[in-house]
Parts: structure tokens; C-alpha cells; sequence
């Protein structure tokens, strides 16, 4: 590492795994730098002082679980390649999210209730990394949020299981056993991710630098550009691109090892 410019020193938080790096000054440069060295490496340029976080504030779908809920519900009424176009557009910042959102789940009207039971047990699986990332952080005294444009009948038990303290989402509506096409309102947007932080922050009165956003949608930049730490999690390129750090290649555990927190401190899964 010595021959780098700035570097003043390194140390392993897990061997072979994860270090931090040591920069005397400023180091805008030093994405270049050691991206071109280290593929397949995520990096994270930080102060060395205070990252342990105390509020984490996540989105769901394709951050803490690894599908689009309302895509893999589609599936169910045979519409699934066409919701999935949609929403990879909002995600990706090409369409408002709440008319997307609309529009998406009239699509839905008349697929049986019992098709969320069964997408949560068939398709629904948990984000590697999820489970230690949120224990560890609740072991370490945070306040952990789940805050999804997705629905609470996926979003309640998903949190319930990750041991997430508060878990916002969208409340399908439904009558006689069946989706009635739509969403109760106001519909939780980027606007309501933000908010949420926010007023977290408020709650615990904590400093902004305290907080750590996570997501991979375009309705999760505003949350992610106002926490002291937003992350974009193999995120679509509008968030890569604006987001303080991005993780590309790692699991949800990376978010642990930015903090300084070594697998030996790590709550068990």
C-alpha cells in the first residue's frame, strides 16, 4: 500500500476479507485509484472517526430481500413480465413512483388474497447478510427501519423475522377475499423514506452523521443523500452514481465492515 500516494497506513478488520486504509488528506482521487487495483472490491471513503451508526433506515424489495414483491405477486395472476417493466423503469428514476405504483396494482384487481401467502413462503428470501447486518446493529444499541414503497403483508413479516423494530409500507386493499386494484393513501414514497429518517432523527436526537441509509431504487436517493452514510446496494445506476457509497459485490455484511465492526463482533443469525 505504501507506494499510493497519501496513505499513511493499513490494518486488516477481517484478514483477507476487509481493511481499512489510512489517507493523510484529501483523497477524492482514491476511488480510482483503488478500484483499479482491487476488482471486484467495494470501497467506502469515510473519516476514520464515529462510523459506528445508530439509526439505520432501509428500503425492502431487492435491498433486504432479494426480489421485487409486487413482480413475484404478478406472477401469480400471469402479469408478471409486464409489471416487471414498470417497475424496473421506476426504479430506475424513468416514471413517477406513486402513479407507477397505481397503475401496477390495478393490474392486480381480482387475484386472490391468498396469493400474498404464498408468494411470501415461495419467493420471498431473505438478503444474504440481512439477518447479522440488523442483529448486530440492534445488539449495538440502533434503532433499525424498514420503510418500503412495497405492502405491509410483505413488509410486516419480512421485518418481523430481521428483528427490525418499525416497519413502514403500502396497504393493498382488499375486499371478499380478493385486491381490489388498489392502495390505501397517502402511498409511502421517496418522500416518506426522507421523512422518516428525519423524524427518526428527531426522535432519538441524535447527530445526522449518526444514520445509515441503505437502498437500490430511484425512490430511495432521497433518504440515502440526507443520512451521515447512504448507501446504494447493487443499486440501479441513477443511485450508484449519486450515492456516497455503493456496494456491487458484497453482501449486506459490507455495511457492518464500514462501520469497523469485525465478523467477531457480529450477532449470530
Amino acid at each position: 500500500m505504501g507506494e499510493l500516494c497519501g496513505v499513511t497506513g493499513w490494518n486488516w478488520i477481517d484478514e483477507g476479507r476487509a481493511a481499512d486504509i489510512h489517507f493523510a488528506d484529501d483523497i477524492g482521487w482514491a476511488w480510482g485509484v483503488l478500484g483499479g487495483r482491487f476488482l471486484r472490491t467495494d470501497i467506502a471513503i469515510q473519516p476514520a472517526t464515529d462510523r459506528e451508526k445508530k439509526l439505520l433506515v432501509a428500503d425492502m424489495d431487492s435491498t433486504m430481500i432479494t426480489v421485487e414483491c409486487i413482480d413475484e405477486l404478478a406472477d401469480y395472476a400471469g402479469i408478471k413480465a409486464q409489471i416487471a417493466e414498470v417497475t424496473e423503469r421506476a426504479m430506475r428514476g424513468e416514471l413517477d413512483f406513486a402513479s407507477a405504483l397505481d397503475a401496477r396494482v390495478a393490474l392486480l384487481e381480482g387475484l386472490e388474497e391468498s396469493a400474498i401467502q404464498r408468494c411470501l413462503e415461495e419467493r420471498v428470501k431473505l438478503m444474504p447478510g440481512a439477518k447479522t447486518l440488523i442483529r448486530t446493529m440492534r445488539a449495538r444499541g440502533a434503532m433499525t427501519i424498514l420503510v418500503s414503497g412495497g405492502f405491509t403483508r410483505f413488509a410486516e413479516p419480512v421485518g418481523t423475522d430481521l428483528g427490525i423494530h418499525r416497519m413502514i409500507a403500502n396497504r393493498l386493499l382488499i375486499e371478499d377475499g380478493k385486491l381490489t386494484g388498489k392502495v390505501r393513501k397517502p402511498i409511502v414514497d421517496a418522500t416518506t423514506k426522507e421523512v422518516t429518517l428525519l423524524e427518526a432523527i428527531d426522535e432519538l436526537g441524535i447527530d445526522p452523521a449518526a444514520t445509515l441509509a441503505v437502498g437500490d431504487g430511484a425512490n430511495d436517493l432521497p433518504m440515502i443523500r440526507r443520512a451521515g452514510l447512504g448507501v446504494a446496494y447493487h443499486a440501479k445506476p441513477i443511485v450508484a452514481a449519486e450515492a456516497g457509497v455503493r456496494i456491487d459485490h458484497n453482501d449486506l455484511t459490507a455495511l457492518l465492515y464500514i462501520q469497523g465492526i469485525a465478523s467477531a463482533a457480529w450477532a449470530a443469525d
